[in-house]
């Protein structure tokens, strides 16, 4: 009496026998390229999402640079806001006006929308678009 092998009465999927769906379309070698390829974008993401940050925290610094100075003019002149922030520089409140990170000047509204005692200082954001969605106050 002959007795089967275990190894015949094993179960074997389709995509297992043959070396696999790569191999059988063909791909066996494209494997490392796809790798490497998914690899690089997932970097270049990062990278693209990161120097976005980087400008969002960078205006940020920014912003409170020139809002410390906009207070201390502020203080000396009773509460009254510049006409306009180069004259911040003018009265050596500040160094020079800063810019956002996209080059870009800073909006300065006196009295502000929602205390009108207060002061709103913004960045159009990086698309530029002046009240956008991504602005930064």
């Amino acid at each position: 009496m002959v007795r089967k092998r275990l190894a015949d009465s094993s179960i074997v999927l389709p995509w297992e026998r043959r070396g696999g769906l790569f191999r059988r379309l063909g791909l066996s070698r494209a494997r490392p390229l796809l790798v490497t390829l998914s690899v690089v974008l997932l970097f270049v993401v990062i990278g693209v999402r990161e120097h976005q940050n980087a400008g969002i925290r960078a205006t940020q610094a920014s912003l409170l640079v020139v809002r410390q100075a906009l207070d201390r003019y502020r203080a000396d002149h009773g509460g009254r806001c510049p006409g306009e922030l180069t004259e911040l520089e003018k009265g050596n409140y500040i160094h020079r006006v800063p810019t956002d990170a996209w080059g870009r000047p800073f909006d300065l509204a006196c009295p502000g929308r929602f205390e009108a005692a207060s002061y709103e200082l913004s960045s159009a954001g990086p698309d530029g678009e002046p009240g956008g969605l991504d602005r930064i106050e």
